[in-house]
Parts: C-alpha cells; structure tokens; sequence
C-alpha cells in the first residue's frame, strides 16, 4: 500500500478538504482508497457523511484497542473510498499513548497486520507534532503537506520539515516528501502570489504545480457530508484538486501487486 500522511501542524489550512477530496478523485481512477481520520474532531468523517452514532469502530480502536483495521473500516458515499472514523476518544489518546512500548509504532504496526486490500492510505492528521502525527509519519510512506497561502504558514513550514529530518533519524527512513500543495490561493490578494513564489523558491519541485483556490463550495460540500467533487465537480475548487489528484498519482511509487478484491 501507498500510506500518505496528510499533515500541517498548523490548523486551518485545508488538510481535511485535500484529504478528502484527493482520496475521492483517486478513488475515481479505480485505486481502492482507505482514509484514516486520526484528528480527534473527526471532520473528515463528518465531510464524508458518517454520523456520529455510527462511529461504532474508530482510529483510537486501532491505536489503543488492537481492533483490526478492516473491522472499523466502513464504506463512504464514494465508491472504492472507505474510512476508519474519529471520536472523541482520540482527543484523550495523546495521553494514554505514553505508558505503551513502542508508542510511536502503535499505527504501523496495525497497518502491517492489515491484509492489504487498499491501494492507498491516507491518513488525516490532527493540527500538531504530538504522538497521533508522530504516528503517521511513522507508518506513511510519503507526506503530502497543505501549505495556505499566508505569511504565517511559512513559519510553520520549516518547523514540519525539521520534524520530518528528525524522523527518517530515528523511526522511518523511507519517510519522504510527496509534495506540498498550495491551498487558499486568492488572486486578489498579491501576498498569496508572493508567499506561492517564496515557497517555490525554497522548495523547487517538491511544490505540486495545481494550487487550490478559495473556493465557497469548497466550504460548503462539507455540511452536507459530501466531497466536493461530489457537490459540485464543476466548481474551480473540484477542478483544482482533480488536476493535484493527476499530478500525486504521477508521483507516486508503483506497488509491486494489485490490491486484494474486498
């Protein structure tokens, strides 16, 4: 499986949208696509229409609980698009997770005991560096990095890539970098061009050419637990992250197998 991590310490930046809407744009190119929503607030299962009352199986089963993967994973409005949902359980896993060995391994390890059906994982994280991200990134592949366009997410930005160094270290050194995708873009507002042009400049490459624009549908798909390529594929947020969907599975490392038929 392709395990992505997709993280940004800093909140409010569009993580949840891309991971959501990403996971459904791969989902329609035929890739079976499990999201792992590891932020206590749980939006990404709500974007995605799971109630509340049905969060019987959650990623804290998973990371404290040693229920099997498949067993809290549950399917979406999207086909081939299935989540293993948050509660507020995993607001008080941060804590619990310290009296366990091998505390930072806790969700690669489920991963591996997994039987390997999806073709990709992503995995939403929480807005900081504390044990659930620390999670992730040990048992992700890549990183896929939201970046908005304000001056305030560069700061952010170097202190993500130190953590980055510090795991490859010391937990995963395969952890690379997908790709950082620029989100909130704003055309009237020059200072999201220059923080676009400042983060190319430090970065080259590693930024994805698709930058994803404010977009009101965006921020409406979510109240009516849908992706918004579901909502509106036809607005220029939908777009948008259908053309960063093109240019992550061009990046992406091919598997050596299909995934297992469910």
């Amino acid at each position: 499986m392709n395990v992505i991590a997709v993280a940004n310490q800093k909140g409010g930046v569009g993580k949840t949208t891309t991971a959501i809407n990403v996971g459904t744009a791969l989902a329609a190119t035929g890739s079976r696509v499990l999201l792992l929503d590891l932020d206590p607030q749980g939006n990404a299962s709500t974007g995605l229409g799971i109630a509340r009352a049905d969060r019987h199986h959650s990623t804290y089963d998973i990371l404290l609980g040693e229920t099997p993967i498949e067993v809290a994973a549950m399917p979406t409005c999207v086909p081939k698009l299935d989540i293993v949902p948050a509660t507020v359980d995993l607001s008080g896993a941060e804590i619990e997770l310290v009296e366990y060995e091998e505390r930072t391994h806790r969700l690669s390890r489920a991963l591996a005991r997994s039987d390997h059906r999806w073709d990709v994982v992503l995995i939403d994280c929480p807005p900081s560096l504390g044990l659930l991200t620390l999670n992730a990134m040990v048992a992700a592949n890549s990183l896929l990095v939201p970046l908005q366009c304000e001056f305030f997410a560069l700061e952010g930005l170097s202190q993500l890539l130190s953590t980055v160094e510090r795991i490859r270290e010391r937990f995963n050194p395969g952890l690379s970098i997908l790709g950082v995708a620029l989100t909130m873009h704003d055309r009237r507002n020059r200072l999201t061009d220059q923080v676009s042009n400042d983060v190319r400049a430090v970065l080259g490459r590693v930024v994805f050419d698709t930058v994803i624009p404010r977009n009101v549908r965006l921020s409406e798909a979510p109240s009516y637990g849908l992706p918004a390529l579901i909502y509106d594929y036809r607005c220029p947020g939908s777009e948008a992250y259908i053309a960063l969907a093109r240019e992550l599975i061009a990046r992406l490392p091919k598997t050596d197998q299909p995934a297992r038929a469910a």
